[in-house]
């Protein structure tokens, strides 16, 4: 009788649903944002609000992190890896093979540090003694799709699909924002490895990272009926939903779905407001950089990125593409450093006289380097053995340094750190145990560091 009941129940609902009107915006948004109704078959079960903020393992030193990806491979030794001898060797055949050459570009220090820049980073320079270096990075595969993969997901191997770490970020801490998704990502990369790079892979939808683009276009934001109907909607399909929770062989997504309903309508409300950025004042869009076209992306995106990090949102990365300098290796930098230097200081900036730095870590760098030895007229081949990224913010030290590489910037010689150690060092200074962050599934708990990653604590501030 109950299942009879409940049937004619939701056939009545269904009913009223399609005289209502069907088509709401708010429904393929809903599903854009990961809630879908696969089985997740994991080692935590649905709570009500499955992303509710949760504790984290021990004290954190930062709540948020923003990654500024520089897809395609910026070459360090033309940017901020000085190498003295490779400018006094250019021109002489390399360690390995090939010849060497010395970068075209001035250097010159910066700050009490005495941090090397080229004259192609003037601007991120002016920040030289707030950043926090590593310089001896190493991963697995000079392809730029397995690298992209494996640094955002912690794997190389495309076919075994991983969770990204925005979303193991997601898993392990929850949003702090009811209101907005608690992980986005802008113009990231269509190809390499496409939306696996912010997906959730084997742990709940809900954790996937939400697409936007810089000009703040959220596809499905609006739906095609005014605000009380789509309300009225919701709520019957919602009562719908309850239902079928109730019911024996419901899917453990049915309670993510209703989360995620109530943050699309939610969301409808706010987003478009927080992804304008016309709303900031005329000088600090300047200071960022910003410009109508292709030339002003990356400055929007940065603009984008402090806004929604300072409502709370978890994890945001930007994207700049188009590094991969195997020709055209110096008109090229000229034009990509151009892009990014501005507005990346200027992000700095911002984040800091706002008081954001004091919980907010950032993340800069590439999936790997370039080589100091030359590739045809005028490019520079990839390097996987040792490169550099720098943080910032939050939980690190200032104008430091940790690791370096040989002479010639081939080899990671000193505090060297894989990938798997970079992503434990994030979630450590997000206050999570890469070792007790798993997820069981196919019978084993799975981690963002598989079974291997060190702390870098001694970047620690």
């Amino acid at each position: 009788m109950d299942h009879a009941h409940n049937w004619r129940a939701a056939c009545s609902r269904r009913t009223a649903l399609r005289s209502a009107g069907a088509g709401m915006g708010y429904l393929a948004l809903a599903s854009m944002l990961g809630q879908n109704t696969r089985r997740a078959r994991g080692s935590d079960s649905q709570s009500p609000n499955p992303l509710a903020a949760k504790a984290p393992h021990f004290k954190p030193r930062a709540k948020r992190i923003i990654f500024l990806f520089m897809q395609g491979c910026i070459s360090q030794v033309d940017t901020f890896e000085y190498k003295p001898q490779l400018q006094a060797d250019g021109g002489k055949r390399g360690p390995e093979g090939g010849t060497l050459t010395a970068s075209k570009f001035k250097f010159k220090q910066y700050g009490e540090t005495g941090s090397w820049f080229s004259e192609l980073l003037p601007n991120i320079a002016q920040h030289a003694d707030e950043l926090c270096w590593l310089r001896g990075l190493h991963t697995d595969t000079p392809a730029h799709p397995q690298a992209v993969v494996q640094l955002h997901t912690g794997s190389a191997n495309a076919a075994l699909t991983r969770p990204s770490m925005g979303a193991w970020l997601l898993y392990g801490l929850g949003s702090e924002n009811e209101e907005l998704p608690g992980y986005i990502t802008i113009n990231p990369p269509s190809s390499l490895g496409g939306a696996v790079n912010y997906g959730s892979a084997f742990l709940p939808a809900h954790f996937q990272g939400t697409r936007i683009n810089d000009a703040g276009y959220l596809p499905n934001l609006k739906g095609p009926v005014a605000t009380p109907l789509q309300r009225k909607q919701l709520d019957l399909i919602q009562a719908m939903n309850r239902d079928l929770a109730a019911s024996p062989s419901a899917p453990d997504a049915v309670d993510g779905i209703i989360q995620s309903y109530e943050l699309a309508f939610k969301m409808q409300g706010i987003v478009p407001e927080l992804l304008d950025s016309s709303r900031e004042p005329q000088a600090l869009l300047d200071a960022y950089g910003v410009k109508p076209g292709p030339e002003g992306a990356f400055a929007r995106q940065c603009v984008m990125a402090r806004r929604l990090s300072e409502a709370g949102v978890r994890f945001v990365e930007i994207c700049q593409p188009n590094w991969d300098h195997h020709s055209n290796l110096h008109n090229g930098l000229k034009k990509n450093c151009a892009a990014i230097d501005q507005p990346t200081a200027a992000l700095l900036a911002d984040l800091k006289q706002r008081g954001l730095l004091e919980d907010t870590l950032v993340l800069f760098g590439s999936e790997f380097g370039r080589q100091p030895t030359s590739q045809g007229v005028d490019g520079r081949d990839h390097n996987i053995t040792g490169y550099s990224m720098f943080l910032t913010g939050a939980g690190v030290k200032q104008g430091f340094t940790y690791g370096a590489t040989d002479e010639y910037g081939i080899h990671a010689v000193e505090g060297r750190m894989h990938m798997t150690d970079l992503h434990a060092t994030l979630l450590a200074l997000m206050g999570l145990d890469h070792e007790a962050l798993t997820y069981n599934y196919a019978g084993r708990d799975f981690r963002l560091t598989d079974v291997k990653g060190s702390v870098a604590s001694q970047i620690f501030a």
